[in-house]
């Protein structure tokens, strides 16, 4: 067993400690015990059965006599407390998406037409491929998660944000730090492993800027009003205590040279997926859909199991990736065993999330929020079965190094986390801005440009890149023939992208549009579909 190994293994049994003790401390402090009325911590009394769907404040007087006016008052304030950092960091998110887009585009042009600016030493493919990476991991999806995070802390706990600036400044360096990271790859001065091609200098500002993010959370926290943590509390502030750890384990220069470093860069890699990635995004679901829907999830010792099950399984999946490579066969296959250990926090989270929606589906036929926000969760279902499977070695012999496995991890970057935070983003603003969205028929174009171009996507991938595993095992078969039998496939997930990037064009100009507060001063929602009336919302209306 190398050294590299035995540090990983103690992380991970140190990590699954700390999760064991936490666990303990939640069952005696009675986290589990308070089963419905704990998922009901949510809502303010009497607000069970309204829908907060309408997302312009209105004032008490309009709305349901049950429900306290002091409450909204108070929840209001909550909202306005985090408004300047959480529009510092969902502002930047949105400006670093459209960045990461062009990126991902380029490159996808790239696998099917190699001589697209093929004379620039800037725009090589093994430049904008990591740049597009970066920009939309650490730039786009952590950012808008950590800002979705500063807006619903508050709400969560029930008391204004405390410390906000401290979230303010780490959104500066947070930015300085993914500027210099680009210029640095786009100047080919990359430390060359996937997911960690950021120099280790600029790496030290992700992880003040992430330090410093996480010290309004603590500090909320600690000031809390709840006496019970919301299971969305757990997923968002374990996600910020894993996050930093790995982040910095991972990046700690010249520790894991050559095969041990690979295993690391994969340990990583699916770490930041599972540790940081899944539960913001699930974490958000659990959040927004009752809220949505006016209703408790159905079961919420379901969601306690997933989330601790998550915990003590997630931290070796990542070492699937490489099978057949030059690690111990055993560490595979602890890697495999915890893969498909997965499907229990999966399971869970479905069950919770899609038996939340059973018999209320029709709302997605008006809610923006809701129908991101269930579609990302949804995706999240699927992806992580489909990636407790490629693990197997079955599977994995066919999928391994192709398209197929591109495929894959944007049904879960982009088809579940970035779905749900596209709707939390819809839910966010007009909270923030005390705005509606301007214009309908850009939430309804942003909508379908993006679904249909992440099916495009996923579909010509995966197909095209289980043709091509197949293709590969048959040693009679030239390679030159395995590459043009791919290139319909590439050309058409250049269309999805680029349906995607339209998407990306559309939401950015009417993100804009709010900030700068277009359109008309109206009271009701902007729902997809105009006309229909919702129950009254639970939300107050506080002077700007």
């Amino acid at each position: 067993m190398t050294p590299t190994i035995a540090i990983l293994l103690i992380i991970t049994f140190v990590v699954s400690a700390v999760g064991l003790l936490l666990l303990i401390w939640s069952i005696a402090t009675n986290q589990f015990g308070h089963g419905s009325l704990a998922a009901r911590t949510i809502f303010l009394e009497g607000e069970e059965g309204h829908s907060e769907d309408p997302a312009r404040a209105v004032t008490p007087e309009t709305t349901d006599d049950n429900i306290d006016a002091d409450e909204l008052r108070a929840r209001g304030q909550a909202d306005l407390s985090s408004r300047r950092a959480t529009m510092a960091w969902l502002g930047s998110a949105v400006f670093w998406l459209l960045v990461g887009s062009g990126y991902g585009l380029l490159t996808s042009a790239k696998f099917h037409w190699p001589e697209l600016l093929a004379d620039s030493e800037w725009l090589t493919f093994g430049r904008v491929r990591p740049m597009h990476l970066n920009a939309v991991a650490y730039g786009w999806a952590s950012m808008a998660g950590v800002g979705t995070a500063i807006f619903l802390i508050p709400r969560l706990f029930k008391t204004a944000l405390v410390g906000g600036r401290y979230a303010l400044t780490g959104a500066g360096i947070w930015n300085l730090g993914m500027l210099l990271g680009l210029v640095s790859i786009n100047l080919g001065l990359s430390d060359g492993e996937e997911w960690l091609e950021f120099p280790w200098q600029v790496d030290i500002l992700f992880v003040i800027g992430g330090a410093l993010c996480a010290i309004p959370l603590v500090l909320t926290a600690a000031n809390r009003r709840v006496a019970h943590l919301y299971v969305t509390s757990w997923y968002l502030l374990a996600a910020l205590v894993w996050f930093p750890i790995l982040f910095l384990l991972a990046n700690l220069p010249g520790l894991f040279p050559g095969a041990s470093g690979a295993t690391v860069n994969w340990w990583f890699a699916h770490n930041v997926l599972g540790l940081w990635v899944t539960p913001i995004g699930v974490g958000i679901a659990y959040y927004m859909i009752p809220k949505i829907l006016g209703r408790p999830i159905i079961s919420y010792q379901l969601s306690l199991i997933g989330f601790w099950s998550l915990a003590l399984f997630y931290s070796q999946v990542g070492i699937h990736h490489l099978v057949g490579g030059p690690v111990p066969t055993w560490l595979v296959t602890l890697s495999i065993v915890h893969s498909v250990m997965m499907s229990i926090p999966v399971i869970t989270v479905a069950i919770n999330h899609h038996g939340t929606m059973w018999g209320h589906f029709g709302m997605l036929r008006r809610s923006p929020t809701l129908r991101f926000v269930w579609i990302g969760a949804l995706m999240y279902t699927v992806s992580s079965l489909q990636g407790s499977m490629e693990a197997l070695r079955s599977v994995n012999v066919i999928t391994h190094f192709t398209h197929y496995t591109v495929g894959h991890a944007h049904l879960g970057m982009y088809a579940f986390l970035s779905m749900i935070l596209f709707g939390a983003i819809y839910f966010i603003m007009p909270r923030l801005l005390n705005w509606e969205w301007p214009w309908r028929p850009l939430i309804t174009l942003h909508f379908w440009l993006v679904s249909i171009g992440i099916l495009i996507y996923v579909v010509a991938l995966s197909v095209g890149g289980w043709l091509q595993g197949l293709s590969l095992l048959d040693a009679d078969t030239p390679f030159m023939d395995i590459v043009r039998l791919t290139l319909p496939y590439l050309e058409a997930r250049t269309l999805g992208g680029a349906l995607m990037t339209l998407g990306h064009l559309v939401f950015a100009v009417h993100f804009v549009a709010m900030l700068t507060r277009r359109g008309k001063d109206r009271r009701q929602p902007t729902l997809f579909r105009a006309g229909e009336r919702q129950h009254k919302h639970s939300s107050v209306e506080v002077q700007q």
